[in-house]
């Protein structure tokens, strides 16, 4: 028998006696079986309709770059440990041959290649990162690919899905800040679980109705708790921020498609997902500018393949060299402005530690994959000795002050890292990027032309036209 409403609203009220829990009932009146709310409404139709239409060109090529950026981090994270580990999983369990996993020969099912693939994409700290705590193209991406697959959807409903999926992602996150995220949540997995529901059902080709119910199992599987931060392989890393939700925003799509219904209105009535994750939130911000702003345009792919933190330091010293050149030997000091217990202070991991990274930056010039993840250097005496000269210092005047032998000072700030929305990287500059990164695992040719398929997707007949340049030979 169905819950009595009132009995509901004074359990509610009772529990909680806040006023915004009272506010947050008398905004959400809709039951199960009620007729959607207007957000609702607006929301699953145009989710149903993306599918239809047309990118602004900007938002196309900017959609292209962020594919082949995740197309290379799964490639390279094929090699890393949290990689192994998702390939040996879905080899152990995935029996269905619809979908790839990348750098392998690993035929499955589209559940666990999107969770194998999430892994892959989020192996390192590779893959792109938008502005307000979650890495999008690490579960949108691979949950696309994966239904897209198992439908032989073509290149431009693939790339219009996971445009999607960063949008409704995004929106989810506007939407519950800034309580939620207070309660040891992650950010990361719960946008990341709507991102690839909404690109997965894109790819599902669900209709308004289905999408309402993709939605509702959507928010049922939301999850994800910040102790990932502690996790020194990298391993649960990989699957919170990527396999966990490229798994379960399949899942949904998935059961849907299938024939599931469920829930009509998740974001309104009884006990929604509003009341039970921020009864402070307006469901307005999951139809904000929907259709004009994409946030896949406010999306930054990273030049370094390190940490976020860490971008705009090496940019700096990269800068400073430019400039005056000098060598490691020179340097007596280097100061970043930086809170010293930011998540990149002096971790175990190389590419997210930043002290570490702008020491091997002084010695080798540059910042490579391999250097990135080349953990023994960590006891390198050359790398320690330079690496004692970094400190961090959040009141500093400038991002990065370089004192060199007989005191002189060079200083830099860096306004807009290069590959945020404010300094885009260009098309060359993420394919050199991308390159780096594949061809060690594919071979140069093979990393060519994956490279140009992606950037040309929406040309594709089938997405699946793409399987035989994701796997390795």
């Amino acid at each position: 028998m169905p819950l009595d409403r009132n009995l509901t609203r004074r359990r509610i009220l009772q529990t909680t006696g806040s006023a915004i829990a009272a506010a947050a009932w008398r905004a959400s009146p809709a039951r199960a079986g009620d007729t959607p709310s207007p957000v609702m409404t607006r929301l699953s139709a145009y989710m149903s309709e993306a599918r239809n239409l047309a990118l602004p060109a900007e938002v196309l090529e900017k959609a292209k770059h962020h594919i082949v950026d995740t197309f290379a981090a799964m490639i390279s994270g094929s090699e890393l440990p949290p990689g192994r580990a998702a390939i040996q999983f879905a080899r152990n369990y995935g029996d269905a041959k619809v979908a790839t996993v990348a750098g392998s020969k690993v035929l499955c099912g589209s559940i666990e290649a999107a969770l194998a693939n999430g892994v892959l994409a989020h192996a390192d700290e590779t893959d792109d990162s938008w502005p307000g705590g979650w890495h999008p193209g690490c579960n949108v991406v691979p949950a696309a690919l994966a239904v897209g697959e198992q439908f032989g959807i073509t290149g431009m409903q693939f790339v219009r899905a996971v445009a999607l999926g960063y949008d409704v992602g995004a929106r989810v996150l506007t939407t519950l800040r800034p309580g939620v995220f207070e309660s040891h949540k992650s950010t990361h997995s719960i946008g990341g679980v709507f991102g690839a529901a909404a690109a997965a059902g894109c790819a599902a080709s669900l209709s308004a109705q289905q999408m309402r119910w993709l939605l509702d199992y959507t928010a049922q599987q939301s999850s994800g708790i910040a102790a990932w931060d502690r996790d020194s392989d990298h391993i649960e890393k990989g699957f919170v921020f990527g396999g966990m939700p490229a798994r379960s925003g399949v899942t949904s799509a998935l059961l849907v498609h299938s024939g599931w219904t469920g829930v009509d209105d998740i974001l309104s009535g009884d006990d929604n997902f509003l009341l039970a994750q921020a009864p402070h939130g307006d469901s307005n911000g999951l139809i904000d500018q929907l259709g004009d702003r994409f946030e896949i345009a406010r999306t930054s792919i990273k030049k370094w393949t390190v940490g976020t933190p860490i971008q705009a330091p090496l940019d700096a010293l990269e800068s400073l060299r430019k400039q005056s050149p000098f060598e490691a030997g020179d340097v007596t000091g280097i100061v970043v402005r930086m809170n010293t217990g930011s998540v990149v202070d002096n971790r175990e991991m190389p590419d997210i530690c930043i002290q570490h990274m702008l020491a091997v930056m002084l010695i080798d010039k540059t910042v490579t994959f391999r250097s990135a993840h080349d953990k023994p250097r960590m006891k390198d005496p050359a790398v320690l000795r330079e690496r004692a000269k970094v400190r961090l210092d959040p009141a500093a005047a400038h991002l990065m002050t370089v004192t060199l032998a007989g005191g002189t000072r060079l200083t830099q700030d860096v306004p807009a890292v290069l590959g945020t929305p404010n300094n885009p990287m260009t098309r060359d500059q993420v394919v050199a990027k991308c390159r780096e990164l594949m061809a060690p695992v594919l071979g140069a040719a093979a990393a060519a032309k994956l490279i140009d398929a992606a950037l040309n997707v929406e040309n594709l007949k089938s997405i699946r036209e793409l399987r035989s340049m994701l796997q390795r030979g």
